[in-house]
């Protein structure tokens, strides 16, 4: 089952007389831009710290409860392989639609537990809820994150940085938008649940239909492009963080949190400004294109990189390098006969023998693959680590004797580092692929020993050390991500990328379910009961279960410790499998499907002229057309 999509392409599919207005609304440039906005509302499960004291303190939960809470969250937020499946055969505007209803229903019954709206549910019903409302966040993922990658697949890492960058910054956002609204009131937290069940979901569904599959064509400028939003995201941090900063020195008042917010929005919808003059240059080109007229011939001259032209070539055929083309292609290569269409459709062919790296691996082979269980292994280690040290720095602060307003800070330090991790991460491991073919996997291996250090600062109690430890594990979570995301894409091919993305995903709740509910919320327990029979004090019936000192977390961060570095010993065994993959040419492929593209919409325009192709190494090219 398919479902067309517009072949915008960077606006060549708009009728040339169409308003600059619908071109923007339209074009590609938008698109990424709405994508920017559904992901920096989508990082609510990150500010578990900031709300899971509420929920402690009004539903009377020991810690162990609050971790399983804690772990039916991640497992929400990362189990999306129903979305994945749903986004194969569906447009991702009904992905989007999807997770904007969970997120809603989810948190919205949260709140109604946490005010007493409603009689106190079940552990197992409050489980539910949250895995409903945090699953919301992989179907936007899936929706506009995947999307993105699809339609900029030779800029993946840039695009996974930015994307997964704004998820990281949204916890800042939302804080920031909730202090404008209800003030720097604590006794208001429930408030802030109320928030984030409504504000993604309204966010996605005002952007529904900008998000959609477009045609492979890469546009001279393109990284260009993502370095402004880059820049302007890198701005929105900056002020996140001196205001956070500020928070720490001044009490600011409720007309000074409503300026701070307004900064912030203001720095969200900047990008428009990049949006409006990308898509006005492609809407001139269209319009001068239009005028041309078509009585010229079109014809194609191959550039030699040194600029000597050689003779003029026929159009090359794109029915083998069309993105998601029929399904009468498979890896780029027709097939011959109904027969050996339906040996390659088929489920539980050659499992175990998969195509080279970097073609399209069916899923069972990409789950059976000795890379993916390497690499799950890896992100189990690592992600399951981090994610237990966010999920735990309420907790962490106030054993440690923080004070209430820092606890605030650390889930705000963790979220703006989160941000630079990401974008470090896809940014970083992208400039280092292209130029000097630095392994992806490498880097993964390193931000795994790197989160090591802001584990042993909690494991001892440095003073003041959990406010590095929140950068360092921050930086070390966001940073994951994208590595992660990028890796699969490339050793895997993007074909069932929706379903592969969110395969990938699942390491963070078992990582999370292991280390958090097993080793940590069972520790910490152990030592309040032990303090609790040392004090001889008599704890109630349904109060909170609270410990105090360094040794509440001591133990189970030395065990992440040890974790952490098993997973980096192990994610060395998939740099060595792949370093000859990272050598090569990865982006041949795409780079030839842009070239193809390029050459269709310079037909399907019918304007005259000669469209000139400088050919390159790796099979490259970059089409650019002469007036006729």
């Amino acid at each position: 089952m398919a479902f067309s999509n517009d072949g915008g392409g960077g606006g060549f599919w708009a009728n040339t007389n169409s308003s600059l207005a619908v071109q923007v609304v339209r074009g590609r440039w938008f698109m990424v831009f709405a994508s920017f906005l559904i992901m920096s509302a989508a990082g609510a499960t990150y500010m578990f710290g900031l709300y899971s004291s509420e929920i402690k303190r009004s539903l009377g939960y020991d810690q162990s409860t609050l971790n399983l809470l804690s772990f039916f969250k991640d497992l929400g937020a990362n189990v999306g392989i129903l979305s994945g499946l749903i986004n194969e055969v569906t447009p991702p505007w009904v992905v989007l639609s999807l997770g904007a209803v969970l997120n809603f229903f989810g948190y919205f019954m949260i709140w109604l537990a946490v005010t007493k709206k409603i009689s106190t549910p079940q552990v197992w019903q409050m489980c539910l809820y949250i895995c409903i409302g945090a699953n919301s966040q992989s179907f936007a993922n899936t929706g506009a994150l995947v999307t993105c990658v699809k339609n900029f697949p030779e800029s993946r890492g840039v695009v996974l940085g930015l994307l997964k960058g704004f998820v990281g910054l949204s916890g800042a956002i939302i804080t920031q938008i909730y202090r404008a609204v209800y003030g720097d009131d604590s006794e208001s937290l429930d408030s802030l649940i109320l928030l984030i069940a409504w504000l993604p979901a309204a966010i996605s569904f005002a952007f529904l239909r900008t998000i959609r599959i477009m045609k492979v064509i890469r546009q001279p400028n393109e990284i260009k492009v993502f370095y402004n939003f880059l820049y302007i995201s890198l701005g929105l941090a900056g002020f996140l963080m001196i205001i956070i900063i500020l928070e720490q020195q001044v009490h600011f008042s409720r007309v000074e949190f409503g300026v701070s917010a307004a900064v912030v929005l203001v720095l969200l919808f900047l990008p428009v400004g990049i949006v409006i003059k990308e898509e006005y240059g492609i809407w001139m080109g269209n319009k001068l294109q239009a005028m041309n007229g078509s009585s010229s011939q079109l014809k194609i001259v191959t550039e030699k990189p040194n600029g000597d032209d050689v003779a003029a070539q026929p159009l090359p055929s794109t029915s083998s390098y069309t993105y998601g083309g029929p399904s009468t292609e498979s890896g780029g290569q027709t097939l011959s006969s109904p027969k050996k269409q339906r040996e390659a459709d088929s489920c539980f062919q050659d499992v175990f023998r998969p195509p080279t790296r970097g073609d399209d691996y069916t899923i069972l082979q990409a789950l059976f693959s000795i890379d993916m269980l390497i690499l799950f292994f890896a992100t189990i280690c690592g992600v399951g680590g981090t994610l237990t040290a966010i999920d735990n720095l309420g907790q962490i602060g106030a054993s440690l004797g923080y004070p209430k307003k820092s606890i605030s800070t650390f889930v705000s330090l963790v979220s703006i580092w989160n941000y630079l991790g990401r974008v470090f991460a896809g940014f970083a491991s992208e400039i280092f692929l292209t130029k000097y073919k630095f392994p992806r996997p490498v880097f993964l291996t390193l931000i795994l020993l790197f989160s090591c250090i802001g584990h042993i600062l909690i494991a001892f109690d440095v003073p003041n050390g959990l406010y590095i430890a929140s950068i360092i594990i921050g930086f070390s979570f966001g940073a994951q991500w994208p590595l992660l995301f990028a890796i699969i894409s490339e050793i895997f091919g993007l074909k069932y990328y929706s379903t592969l993305y969110n395969f990938g995903s699942v390491a963070s709740p078992i990582g999370g379910y292991i280390l958090n509910v097993l080793v940590t919320g069972h520790l910490y327990d152990r030592e309040a009961e032990r303090q609790l029979v040392a004090s001889r004090v008599i704890r109630k019936e349904g109060e909170e279960l609270n410990c105090n000192g360094v040794h509440c977390f001591q133990l189970a961060f030395i065990i992440i410790t040890a974790v952490t570095v098993l997973g980096a010993l192990v994610s060395v065994i998939l740099v060595v499998r792949t370093r000859k993959f990272y050598r090569s040419d990865i982006y041949k492929k795409f780079k030839e499907e842009a070239r193809a593209a390029e050459m269709e919409m310079a037909l399907d325009g019918g304007g005259g002229g000669v469209v000139t192709v400088a050919a390159g190494s790796g099979g490259g090219a970059a089409g650019e057309r002469k007036g006729g």
